[in-house]
């Protein structure tokens, strides 16, 4: 009877917590237009907070100048990197070098139907040819990939300016002289400690893939360089986007085989040596997520917030194991989080059938 009654308990809270999850995931998707300014806001904070701190308490700066001037070292960098890449992609979208692109493409489109024109196969490729040749220069595939990639950075800065409010709020808010400890503390430790190594290898990352495009002459290097930055990020998925970003335009600009092939393996070599021996090494045990939790944390957030819910999922994902591991009812669900099998669950739980005589 007791053990009927335990897993009807278990039933209960298990139903419940599913409804919450749905209640609160219903929630953040319909107030994404606050929820996901905010949240960044607090992602930044976090890097631009030892600024603040130093200047502070080793400057004896005022906290509204010392805040003032993190605010304008950060702003003035992001103000730069929105700069190159504006007038690296303004400078491919002259009428002169869209031409040569469209040149590119049809000689890149007739070396791949020679293949077919060799054993006699006509699949219309004279008429796509003329078509190519012919058609409008704006029309482009890489023009509409370059117009989404401003309109996604123009929506980014139209944001930027609700975050940049919380953020100054935030860091006047933040006492650095303030010890934390207990359950506050770990999630402030690992979490700080998780977005400026990750910004630091993700930096590196990009200004690697910038000077190895840059070397190859590869058009848009910056580009993809501050491409590699930003989605080293995401974990896994990130790395393996920014690897292949460059090979339409390698394909179109170069014709030796070597120097595609080079294009794409030595930064994905620096992807591969960053994100699996430096990374781990330097983080330690990170997050403490299991790989499949992070791929399918990358799904929900994604799915929540777009492109910022997966920037955002692994310390999201992170956060909400230490918080589960609090209680006794959930601490299971964090083990299995972390990819850890629960274990001394209570026997009531599961209960175990009798051995027949």
């Amino acid at each position: 009877m007791s053990e009927s009654r335990t897993d009807y308990s278990l039933l209960t809270t298990v139903s419940m917590m599913v409804l919450a999850a749905v209640a609160i995931a219903g929630a953040l998707y319909f107030t994404r237009q606050v929820m996901v300014p905010f949240v960044l806001a607090i992602f930044i904070s976090y890097l631009v907070s030892p600024l603040v701190d130093f200047l502070r308490v080793q400057c004896r700066i005022p906290r509204p100048v010392a805040v003032a001037m993190a605010l304008l070292v950060g702003a003035g960098l992001f103000t730069l990197m929105a700069l190159l890449v504006t007038t690296s992609t303004q400078n491919l979208l002259q009428p002169a070098n869209l031409q040569l692109y469209q040149d590119r493409i049809v000689a890149v489109v007739i070396r791949f139907f020679d293949m077919f024109e060799s054993r006699n196969i006509d699949i219309g490729q004279e008429q796509l040819i003329a078509t190519l040749r012919d058609g409008d220069l704006q029309n482009l595939p890489i023009v509409n990939m370059l117009r989404t990639t401003v309109g996604a950075a123009l929506d980014l800065i139209v944001t930027g300016v609700l975050v940049f409010i919380f953020v100054i709020y935030l860091l006047i808010g933040r006492n650095p002289n303030q010890f934390r400890e207990g359950f506050y503390a770990q999630i402030d430790r690992k979490i700080r400690s998780y977005i400026v190594i990750k910004f630091i290898t993700s930096a590196t990352t990009g200004l690697l893939t910038w000077i190895i495009l840059s070397l190859f002459g590869l058009d848009l290097a910056l580009v993809f360089g501050v491409m590699a930055f930003l989605l080293n990020f995401i974990p896994s998925i990130g790395s393996i986007i920014a690897t292949l970003l460059p090979l339409p335009i390698a394909l179109i600009q170069f014709e030796s085989g070597v120097a595609i092939t080079l294009v794409i393996l030595l930064p994905g070599a620096v992807q591969f040596t960053i994100g699996t021996i430096v990374e781990p090494l330097v983080m330690g045990e990170g997050l403490d997520l299991h790989p499949v939790t992070i791929l399918l944390a990358l799904v929900f957030w994604g799915l929540l917030w777009g492109p910022v819910g997966m920037l955002l999922a692994a310390p999201i994902t992170a956060v909400l194991r230490i918080v589960l591991g609090r209680l006794e009812i959930t601490r299971p669900v964090a083990e299995l989080l972390a990819g850890r099998l629960p274990a001394n669950l209570p026997t009531g739980q599961y209960p175990v059938p009798a051995a027949k005589a």
